[in-house]
C-alpha cells in the first residue's frame, strides 16, 4: 500500500508525517459506501504515481473525533494541502485521471499562489478556519 490509513493506533505517526513539509492528499470516505471501496483502488494508483506526497485515508465514521464537523456532501471527497494552507476540499468523480490533473495542478503552486488562494474566496477562508487536516488531528489528540 502507498497511502497510510487513519487510525486510533497510528494518529501520532500520522501527525508527525502532516508535520513535514510535503503536500498531503486525504481521501474522506465511509466504510459502508460502495464508491469508497471502489475507489480505494484508484487511490493507491495515485499515491503510487506521487511518492513524494503524504497520501491519507479517513474513514469519516471511525475517525469522527478527527473530522467529524467537516461539510462532507458526498464521496469521495478529497483534501489536498501542504503545511497549514489547504489547496482544495471537495467531492471528485471517481476518476483516475481526473484526480491524477487535480494533484498536479496545486502541487504547482508555490508558496505564495498558495496563500493568495487561500485567501481568494469566502469557501477558500473557511477550508482554512475547518478543513486544515494538521489542526483537526492536534485538536483531536488533545
Amino acid at each position: 500500500m502507498f497511502s497510510m490509513t487513519l487510525n486510533d493506533d497510528n494518529r501520532d505517526d500520522v501527525a508527525a508525517a502532516l508535520a513535514s513539509p510535503r503536500w498531503a492528499v486525504a481521501c474522506l470516505c465511509a466504510g459502508w459506501c460502495g464508491t469508497c471501496t471502489t475507489y480505494r483502488a484508484t487511490f493507491e494508483e495515485l499515491a503510487a504515481r506521487h511518492p513524494d506526497k503524504l497520501f491519507l485515508w479517513i474513514d469519516i465514521e471511525d475517525q469522527a473525533e478527527v473530522v467529524g464537523e467537516l461539510d462532507i456532501e458526498n464521496f469521495p471527497t478529497l483534501l489536498i494541502q501542504r503545511d497549514d494552507q489547504v489547496a482544495f476540499f471537495g467531492t471528485v468523480l471517481p476518476d483516475p485521471g481526473l484526480a491524477h490533473r487535480l494533484v498536479q495542478a496545486q502541487a504547482a503552486h508555490s508558496p505564495a499562489e498558495l496563500a493568495a488562494l487561500a485567501a481568494a474566496s469566502a469557501e477558500r477562508q473557511q477550508w482554512q478556519r475547518d478543513c486544515n487536516l494538521r489542526a483537526l488531528l492536534r485538536a483531536a489528540q488533545a
